[in-house]
């Protein structure tokens, strides 16, 4: 009796809590600001892989799924979204941050397996990957 007596407690305190960090207001922001400059893509087919698996995270173009709205997923997304700007924009693009880019395709560290994990369309096979990662390379030697 005593065990669940604590459980319910715990359970009670679990769901105060989640209530309680929705309040938080980081993560909720949700801006796309406007494209400035988009690379001058060395195929359509590149930029269609990019936009499946980049986009998201690196770009002004992001879209925010409904789960985007609930701490504390908000705070991860809005994390993920702020950092990769920051280090790589496809919308106000910059040649020197995408020299990186093709690198860290080819050796799979992109798109995380959080991320495909979520979004399927993101799940590249070997040649997608490779496709893409040799893209970017001649996107960012183009520009």
């Amino acid at each position: 009796m005593r065990l669940r007596k604590w459980l319910l407690w715990g359970l009670g305190g679990t769901v105060l809590l989640l209530l309680a960090i929705q309040f938080v207001p980081y993560g909720r922001t949700h801006e796309n600001p406007s494209v400035v400059a988009e690379p001058a893509w060395d195929s359509p087919a590149t930029r269609d892989l990019a936009v499946r698996a980049c986009y998201d995270c690196h770009s002004n173009e992001t879209v925010w799924p409904w789960y985007s709205n609930v701490a504390p997923m908000a705070w991860f997304i809005q994390h993920d979204v702020d950092e990769g700007r920051a280090r790589l924009n496809f919308s106000d693009w910059s040649p020197r941050a995408g020299e990186e880019a093709a690198e860290v395709v080819r050796e799979g560290e992109m798109p995380p397996a959080y991320y495909t994990w979520m979004h399927s369309s993101a799940r590249f096979s070997n040649d997608e990957q490779a496709e893409l990662a040799r893209g970017l390379q001649a996107t960012v030697a183009g520009s």
